[in-house]
């Protein structure tokens, strides 16, 4: 029975830099983007002052290092960041995140000492960056992908296209998946970093979404592109490497997304069912209705445990496959269920646009798709328990 008054932290206690950046992120959301939230859905598109307020807050650069000009803060500190943002609104919460769990972590990861004094401080303080995986033909087949690198002098020629690409019209740096040997298989991805005014490259159509319309998804073009071979991420032929390993940080910040989206509709759920009265009282007044919320909350709290739980452990060097796969998995079943019932509780308002919760429905529904599907995830999860 030693240490038996050393207590251990509950995972929902946060550090004081972790609270700090929370309240932070929570207070630029409410402030700065929950204005806009509304016209950014209606025109599809994120207002541009706002994407420079997302540097100045230091919110594009959360675990760069201070000596490349970023926060030199944790993997964690992105996630509780990631969660209030999105509370407010998904498509700025992905904004961020594709840049801190993808993009920025990929050359933390990977980039050499050349590569990373080159980006790291545009991503840190100006230059968003997109991340270019998926394909017409490979989605879920991540690595069926066709577009090709070839060796020629000192640079690769890049051709092909890449399909839903999260920030590719505010990106000015994009890490692009291509095959060096098709006959390799996985063995011949290789990461390249692009950059928009390089030749042969272009950004093409612009998808028009059911949700996270103000985040930009689109498709891009490589015709004969020019990339140096300093501009190789990590090693040639390694790139599944690098895509998988990413992905895996990647999905733990698509959890804290879909519980900030679903925090937000309980958020708005309970102040409604407190000032909407039917038959002389509050509706939050009938049980019916007390208990639909209580569910609710607890659905909440069960993914984001399940979410910090992945960001803790990928935080202290341990594996984290299974748990991010879970994360993922369960905050975006919690988000979609959560999410509807919050329209349910709104009743016809509940199916408006002036009301907040149809946009939280809306946007809860790729939390099940993007950055691997939830049937992916599933077999992630039973791969790991049966090996």
């Amino acid at each position: 029975m030693e240490n038996v008054d050393q207590q251990m932290p509950a995972l929902t206690t946060l550090t004081e830099d972790e609270k700090m950046l929370q309240d932070a992120a929570r207070d630029f959301a409410e402030s700065a983007i929950k204005p806009k939230v509304q016209e950014m859905d209606e025109k599809a598109k994120l207002d541009p002052e706002l994407v420079q307020q997302f540097f100045d807050m230091g919110l594009m650069g959360i675990e760069i290092p201070e000596s490349y000009s970023g926060g030199g803060g944790s993997f964690f500190m992105s996630i509780v960041a990631i969660e209030q943002i999105s509370r407010v609104d998904a498509s700025a919460g992905v904004f961020m995140d594709v840049q801190n769990t993808l993009v920025n972590n990929a050359f933390l990861n990977f980039g050499g000492d050349d590569i990373k004094e080159r980006y790291l401080p545009q991503l840190a303080t100006e230059k968003v960056g997109a991340y270019c995986l998926s394909e017409a033909g490979s989605g879920s087949d991540a690595f069926a992908l066709k577009t090709s690198a070839k060796e020629e002098g000192d640079h690769y020629v890049l051709n092909g296209s890449k399909l839903w690409i999260t920030n590719a019209n505010e990106a000015d740096i994009f890490l692009v998946f291509a095959t060096v040997d098709p006959g390799a298989g996985y063995k011949g991805i290789t990461a390249f970093i692009v950059e928009r005014d390089f030749e042969g490259f272009s950004v093409s159509k612009k998808e028009n979404k059911l949700g996270i319309r103000a985040s930009s998804t689109c498709e891009i073009l490589l015709e004969n592109c020019k990339v140096p071979k300093e501009n190789v991420l990590g090693e040639v032929g390694k790139g599944y490497k690098v895509a998988m390993e990413t992905l895996n940080e990647g999905r733990i910040g698509i959890g804290a997304q879909m519980i900030g989206v679903a925090q937000g509709a309980l958020d708005a759920a309970l102040e409604y069912t407190q000032e909407r009265e039917q038959f002389g009282k509050a509706i939050s007044d009938f049980q019916g209705v007390q208990f639909q919320l209580a569910k609710m909350a607890t659905d909440i709290e069960t993914a984001r445990l399940l979410v910090y739980n992945a960001a803790r452990i990928k935080e202290n060097g341990n594996k984290f496959l299974k748990e991010a796969a879970m994360a993922k998995y369960h905050a975006s079943e919690v988000a979609e269920n959560v999410t509807s019932q919050a329209v349910d509780l709104f009743g016809g308002y509940g199916y408006v646009k002036e009301y907040p919760v149809e946009k939280y429905y809306r946007d809860a529904k790729i939390g099940k798709i993007y950055e691997g599907t939830s049937n992916m995830q599933l077999n992630t999860i039973a791969k790991l328990l049966l090996k």
